[in-house]
C-alpha cells in the first residue's frame, strides 16, 4: 500500500485513517483490538481518537477509544509503526482550548494511550473565546517538550482557518498541518464552497471524516429498510433526498461493475479529491474493516469518477440502471 505524505509533517500515512468513535462504545475492547490487529496486519498505520470518545454513550465520561488504542499498542509493542492522532476541546472534563487545558488534556491522554507523544494533535473545535495566539503557543510548547509533534485542527469554519494560518505565519507559532472536516458524496457543498479552495491555496491536506456519512454509504441505510444501530437515524437521513437516493443508485451500479461494494466505490470517489490526504472511516469489527480496506486499494476512472459527480449534485432520484458504466 503506498502511504501519502501529510504536507509540511514528517508523517507518511495510509490512506484510511481507522475512526476511533466506536472504540469502548460500540466496539468492546475485544473486538476493538481485533479490528486494530486486522488494520495493522493489512499495512494500516493511521489512528484517529480523541479525549471526547465516547463521552455520549451511558456509563461512558470520554477517554474511552483512547484507553483501548492505549492497550492494544501496549499489548502489541507496535506504537513506533503507528501515526496516532488525537485531539482536544470537546471533553466535558477539559473542555475548549485555552493553554492550561490544552496542556492538561495532552497529558491525561498520553496516560490513556500509554505513549510518551502524539504524532499528530487536533484542535477539536474552533474555541472564539480564546485568541489563536494562545491556542497554538499552548501547542507549540507541548512540541517544544517532544510531547507533540505535529498539530491540526478540526470544525473551523474557512474564515477563522485562514486568520488560524496567518497568525501562526505572523507570530512564528506553528502551523496547522491537516484540516479534518466531514465531507463525503452526500455533504459536498459546506467544504467546497470556501474550505477547498483555502486548503489548496495553502498546501493543507484534508482528513475527511464521515467519508461514509454514519453508514448511508455503505448501502446499509436505504429506504424502507430499518437496521438496529446507534447510528440508524443519522445514516438514514439522506435517503430522504433526491441526491441521496441518485447516490446510492450510482454506487449500487459501479460497486456491481467493479465486483466490489458501494462502500469501497465511495471511498475511492473520496481518496481522488484535490487534497484529501486520508479518509478518516470507523469499523466495528474486522468484517466491516475489509470493506473500508477495499476502497483504500481501488482507483476510480474519469467516467466513474464523473457519474458519481454528477448523482451527487442530481435534484431529483433516478432509476436504478441510470448510472450504469
Amino acid at each position: 500500500m503506498t502511504r501519502r505524505r501529510l504536507q509540511g509533517t514528517a508523517l507518511d500515512v495510509h490512506p484510511l485513517c481507522l475512526g476511533g468513535s466506536v472504540f469502548g462504545w460500540t466496539a468492546d475492547t475485544g473486538t476493538s483490538h481485533r479490528v486494530l490487529d486486522a488494520y495493522a496486519d493489512a499495512g494500516g498505520n493511521f489512528l484517529d481518537t480523541a479525549d471526547s470518545y465516547s463521552q455520549w454513550a451511558p456509563g461512558n465520561d470520554g477517554g474511552e477509544s483512547e484507553r483501548v488504542i492505549g492497550a492494544w499498542l501496549a499489548s502489541r509493542g507496535n506504537r513506533d509503526r503507528m501515526v496516532v492522532a488525537t485531539k482536544v476541546g470537546r471533553s466535558e472534563r477539559n473542555p475548549g482550548l485555552g493553554a492550561a487545558t490544552v496542556r492538561r488534556a495532552a497529558e491525561e491522554s498520553l496516560r490513556r494511550l500509554r505513549t510518551d507523544h502524539i504524532d499528530l494533535y487536533y484542535a477539536h473545535i474552533d474555541d472564539p473565546a480564546v485568541p489563536f495566539e494562545e491556542t497554538l503557543g499552548a501547542l507549540d510548547a507541548l512540541r517544544r517538550d517532544g510531547l507533540v509533534r505535529h498539530v491540526a485542527v478540526s470544525n473551523i469554519t474557512a474564515p477563522r482557518l485562514a486568520e488560524a494560518l496567518n497568525t501562526a505565519d505572523r507570530e512564528a507559532l506553528p502551523r496547522y498541518g491537516a484540516l479534518q472536516t466531514p465531507y463525503n458524496l452526500v455533504r459536498r457543498a459546506e467544504f467546497e464552497r470556501e474550505l477547498l479552495p483555502l486548503c489548496r491555496a495553502a498546501d493543507l491536506p484534508t482528513i475527511p471524516y464521515f467519508a461514509l456519512e454514519q453508514g448511508f454509504l455503505t448501502g446499509k441505510y436505504r429506504p424502507g429498510r430499518t437496521v438496529r444501530s446507534a447510528r440508524a437515524a443519522a445514516a438514514s437521513a439522506p435517503g430522504r433526498t433526491a441526491a441521496g437516493r441518485a447516490v446510492l443508485y450510482a454506487l449500487d451500479e459501479l460497486a456491481a461493475a467493479r465486483g466490489t461494494t458501494p462502500a469501497a466505490v465511495a471511498l475511492a470517489w473520496l481518496a481522488g479529491r484535490p487534497t484529501v490526504a486520508a479518509a478518516l472511516a470507523s469499523a466495528r469489527t474486522p468484517e466491516q474493516l475489509q470493506e473500508l480496506l477495499t476502497g483504500a486499494d481501488l482507483t476510480l476512472d474519469a467516467a466513474e469518477l464523473t457519474l458519481l459527480d454528477t448523482a451527487s449534485r442530481t435534484p431529483e432520484p433516478l432509476p436504478v440502471g441510470a448510472f450504469r458504466p
